[in-house]
């Protein structure tokens, strides 16, 4: 287990880990970094590092604590593969968003930081779709998002930009389900969307088999820029 933090939830009966990666000297800003349903693993830890190194205070939050805490799954492993979307078929995201709010508020009143932003991958696409619809962030990122097209009836909600990136050839999100997203999004004035012909879901991972390279550099330079923008 890799957490370095404990977070309270918005009740405050309970609390849940996180790794926190800390830049040198004052940070920009923070930025929440959203899980896969492989839980916070190397890949998660990772991006917050990354975003750490340049300049961010990055928090990636243990959103399965309720089912197994600490959990690390390696998507590239099938019995680990096959665990992960158990416990996706276990989880509630309206709880997650929940303890995302809780991880805004830890950064705000604990660390002090008062602009932040979120970026999540696959489920945490989605989560970060739902930050930006239920809660102040100033600034969201989602990733191969699932199931975004069956919530947007929330896009109302969305005060802040949001951005998505968005694999054509997903094999979790369907061509009829992103022509939805775009349908429902396109002209949302604080949103954002890139599509990426021929990519696969994962493809940004910061390792193992699903990453595209030029792909993921491609999405993350756009994602940078966006942060850089919206969080200055």
């Amino acid at each position: 287990m890799a957490f370095n933090a404990q977070i309270q939830t918005l009740s405050g009966e309970d609390s849940f880990g996180a790794y926190v990666a800390r830049p040198e000297g004052t940070p920009r800003a923070a930025i929440i970094v959203i899980q896969e349903i492989f839980g916070v693993n190397e890949g998660i830890r990772k991006k917050c590092d990354k975003l750490a190194a340049a300049g961010y205070l990055a928090v990636a939050p243990d959103l399965f604590w309720r089912i197994e805490p600490g959990i690390e799954l390696d998507p590239d492993v099938e019995k680990e593969f096959q665990t992960a979307l158990d416990y996706m078929g276990k989880n509630n995201p309206d709880k997650n968003v929940r303890d995302i709010e809780a991880t805004i508020h830890f950064i705000r009143q604990k660390e002090g930081v008062a602009k932040v932003g979120c970026v999540g991958y696959c489920l945490g696409g989605k989560l970060a779709y739902m930050t930006a619809t239920r809660t102040d962030i100033d600034a969201s990122v989602g990733y191969y998002g699932v199931m975004i097209d069956q919530m947007l009836n929330e896009s109302h909600a969305i005060a802040h930009p949001l951005m998505l990136h968005i694999p054509t050839e997903d094999g979790f999100v369907s061509p009829e389900a992103q022509a939805k997203m775009h349908e429902g999004l396109d002209d949302h004035p604080k949103v954002t969307l890139h599509d990426y012909e021929g990519l696969d879901h994962g493809f940004a991972t910061e390792m193992g088999k699903r990453r595209n390279e030029e792909g993921a550099n491609l999405a993350d330079k756009r994602t940078a820029e966006f942060f850089a923008a919206n969080l200055a």
